[in-house]
């Protein structure tokens, strides 16, 4: 995927990523709103009429309804669902059609304003098992001359930030900042016991400033992970933290989705991504819920 930018008050941002993993098609939501008002026969498309007889007189296990709903679910355009989306303002059947994205590149400071959306599910790249890459970084930039410079340069590798350039480096020297903090604090010992693995601990406790910093991170990164190590550091994590996720969400909260999401007055990063979304779904959709595509 291509990542774009935009600098916005002098902030230079990347934008989020969006493709559509799944859809269910419109056809179920079209049985739906036909099932609301015994209309099948006068659909215009005849799996549905057959879905119907068949379900009726033949009975649900008949291996001719699963050919005909292979037809429902290729759907592309349906009157009744056009009808009651845009003149009836009937919108419960379109429940019945969800899509599932693969969204990359958002923030976590998004990912505060998708939780107001209720009717969504969302898995999200986890900071408890995957900040293994920062916790090695820092520890192999304890041995270099120059720590926070062999630190920064590992990051920048990771591209964790959605903020960029100078900003970015900004964020960078913050969280080795933190991390220090808390190094100074609590001692090596229980500071690295509680984020590297037995055996990466045990390699790293015999490493000396007369170690080259970059075969420690190769060892570190090669050997096993601790699989909850980023609960220790969770206060480190910043709103500028780049997050992937996937998000489902049902037809008819998309649409709302859009119509708070999309108007210029709403945060710029929740906005961008609502653009995204939108780029992403098919047509038959959006001509249910998007009034001027």
């Amino acid at each position: 995927m291509k990542v774009t930018t935009e600098t916005v008050e002098g902030i230079t941002y990347s934008k989020p990523q969006v493709i559509t993993l799944q859809e269910t098609g419109i056809g179920t939501a079209e049985y739906s709103a036909r099932t609301c008002y015994d209309s099948f026969e006068v659909s215009e498309h005849n799996c549905i009429k057959n879905v119907n007889y068949i379900a009726t007189e033949w009975g649900t296990d008949s291996e001719d309804l699963y050919v005909q709903m292979e037809e429902v679910n290729n759907i592309d355009h349906s009157d009744i669902l056009d009808k009651l989306a845009w003149t009836h303002i009937h919108y419960s059947v379109l429940e019945h059609a969800s899509l599932t994205f693969l969204i990359k590149g958002t923030s976590r400071a998004v990912l505060q304003e998708l939780a107001r959306h209720r009717i969504a599910s969302y898995s999200v790249r986890s900071t408890r098992y995957t900040m293994s890459s920062v916790i090695y970084a820092f520890a192999a930039s304890q041995l270099a001359k120059d720590n926070i410079e062999f630190f920064t340069t590992e990051l920048l590798k990771l591209d964790m930030f959605v903020v960029q350039e100078s900003t970015e480096l900004l964020e960078i020297e913050q969280l080795y900042s933190k991390l220090e903090h808390q190094l100074k604090i609590i001692g090596n010992e229980k500071f690295f016991s509680k984020l590297l693995s037995k055996d990466n601990l045990e390699y790293f406790r015999h490493c000396t400033i007369e170690d080259n910093p970059d075969v420690v991170l190769r060892t570190l990164t090669s050997g096993k992970q601790k699989r909850n190590a980023g609960d220790s550091l969770k206060w480190v994590v910043t709103d500028t933290w780049k997050v992937d996720l996937v998000m489902t969400m049902n037809l008819r909260s998309l649409k709302n989705f859009f119509n708070l999401r999309l108007p210029s007055s709403v945060y710029f990063q929740i906005q961008w991504l609502a653009q995204a979304i939108k780029k992403a779904t098919p047509d038959k959709y959006l001509n249910l819920i998007v009034r001027n595509k």
